[in-house]
């Protein structure tokens, strides 16, 4: 009995290899770029000329915004084409949209509830890109004044910093005088202030 469990274990990730095989040379729907009419063979497809090109008025009026927020049901009978459409299409969109595969399998299973499959599925497909943008500032120091309070309380002080366009003084708060503190910063040494924040980092 143990030797039969084994055996269908292996037979699954197999199997699982070879639809990742199957599929990884897609790049897009195989389609002109002006009037959508599917090529003969393209961008790793061949045939289902109909089906790519109602793919591809999909994919236009997605890129268009017109069909945002609706689901796309590709039906057929086994082998004809079904998921690799569904990968141009993504290839389709961008790089930067990604292409989640789930088996039925993976939804029936009794390791967890068809929900929690599900939601596993839609946290994959979603795509976020976060964009930082900062100031910074770098500079030789020249000079470091630091004025601590005999009772304790806020740290203040300035700092002398050169540029290759000007020097220029800066007055400093806790935050600050405690980032350049931590980094160890003394005269001559090459740093950069993160204006927003107000961190410092020691370069060299």
């Amino acid at each position: 009995m143990a030797a039969q469990i084994s055996t269908i274990a292996e037979s699954k990730e197999v199997r699982g290899l070879n639809l990742i095989a199957a599929h990884s040379h897609v790049r897009g729907l195989g389609v002109q770029p002006d009037t959508l009419a599917p090529k003969p063979a393209a961008e790793g497809l061949v045939g289902q000329q109909k089906a790519r090109k109602a793919a591809a008025v999909i994919l236009q009026m997605a890129r268009e915004g017109k069909i945002a927020g609706r689901a796309v049901l590709i039906a057929g009978p086994p082998s004809t084409g079904k998921t690799a459409i569904a990968i141009g299409m993504s290839k389709g969109l961008g790089e930067d949209v990604p292409f989640t595969m789930l088996a039925s399998s993976e939804i029936f299973s009794l390791e967890m509830s068809k929900t929690e499959a599900l939601e596993q599925a839609f946290r994959k497909s979603i795509g976020v890109r976060i964009k930082e943008e900062s100031e910074v500032i770098e500079g030789e120091v020249v000079e470091i004044q630091i004025d601590r309070s005999v009772t304790g309380g806020n740290k203040q002080g300035k700092l002398t910093i050169k540029t290759t366009d000007m020097e220029t003084l800066y007055d400093m708060g806790t935050k600050m005088i405690d980032s350049m503190t931590k980094e160890k910063v003394q005269a001559g040494d090459i740093i950069s202030i993160d204006k927003a924040s107000g961190r410092i980092t020691k370069l060299g």
